[in-house]
């Protein structure tokens, strides 16, 4: 696998914990909680090697990255039951190809908006974290 000891997503230390919490590995990618939960169940999939964008993996690496999304789109949707759920896949700052799943819900924060990256509205306790991965996970 290609790291990057730069990289959030590669190093799994102090800088992904500023944002994130690890949930599990899957095929293609690995699962992580979004610490600012203003839209309640919001996570990355991050790709397992350090490639910046999806032009980069192979067809076979393409396809179960997005298996990898359409199975935690399942989970989210059974375990939140969100109205919407929206993608963000940005690539000018963070180099490593990595999508966040936003459940959004209907007439509240930010319906019909373009989420925003970070509002800082909403944290939880380290219980209330380890809930929301346990409803995740059980849905996987």
């Amino acid at each position: 696998m290609t790291k990057d000891p730069n990289c959030a997503y590669c190093a799994h230390g102090e800088l992904l914990a500023k944002f994130g919490i690890y949930i599990c590995d899957l095929t293609q990618t690995r699962l992580y909680l979004f610490k600012e939960q203003s839209h309640p169940g919001r996570v990355i999939l991050a790709n397992k090697d350090h490639v910046g964008c999806i032009t980069d993996l192979s067809d076979e690496e393409r396809n179960a990255f997005f298996a990898d999304v359409a199975h935690v789109t399942k989970a989210l949707k059974a375990a939140f039951h969100p109205g919407r759920i929206n993608y963000g896949a940005y690539n000018d700052k963070g180099v490593h190809l990595h999508y966040h799943l936003v459940p959004k819900y209907e007439g509240e924060f930010e319906w019909g908006d373009v989420f925003a990256m970070n509002p800082g509205r909403v944290t939880l306790s380290d219980e209330e974290y380890a809930a929301m991965i346990e409803k995740i996970k059980a849905a996987l």
